[in-house]
């Protein structure tokens, strides 16, 4: 198996910690992760279409996708929140191809930062997770 990362760049200090769960877990199951296979977005809103296309590339057996969402004092946080959700759902309904939602959507930046630590409550761990087990019933159906 092979896998995709995609990583917002905002809120970095979150989203690091995401993708060394994400990383941690791949390594538990002795899956190879390469940085060719780790890509950055500039944000949750443009997660959606980086991973469509590594899903459409053929190379994948799932994408991961990690980011972070945390509400402001406009309505930004339900739009991009939305959008993100929508746009993973899409892709990984058109590809046939596992891309996980790994996107916090808090409303604090404490909630964020419990979860992105290097801990039981990861939520990159999970979304790898997610990846992961849907690749392995998605090979059994084919």
């Amino acid at each position: 198996m092979r896998f995709a990362i995609v990583v917002s760049r905002f809120n970095q200090e979150v989203t690091q910690g995401l993708l060394a769960g994400a990383r941690d877990f791949l390594k538990s199951k002795e899956i190879a992760f390469h940085e060719a296979d780790l890509y950055y977005a500039p944000g949750a809103f443009e997660i959606p279409l980086i991973a469509q296309k590594l899903a459409q590339s053929g190379r994948y057996s799932g994408v991961i996708c990690l980011g972070c969402v945390i509400k402001g004092d406009t309505a930004h946080f339900e739009f991009i929140s939305l959008g993100a959700t929508v746009g993973i759902q899409q892709a990984a309904l058109s590809t046939g191809i596992p891309i996980t939602f790994g996107i916090l959507t808090t409303y604090t930046d404490e909630q964020a930062v419990a979860r992105s630590r290097a801990d039981s409550h990861n939520k990159g761990i999970e979304a790898a997770a997610a990846a992961f087990e849907s690749a392995e019933i998605l090979a059994r159906i084919r």
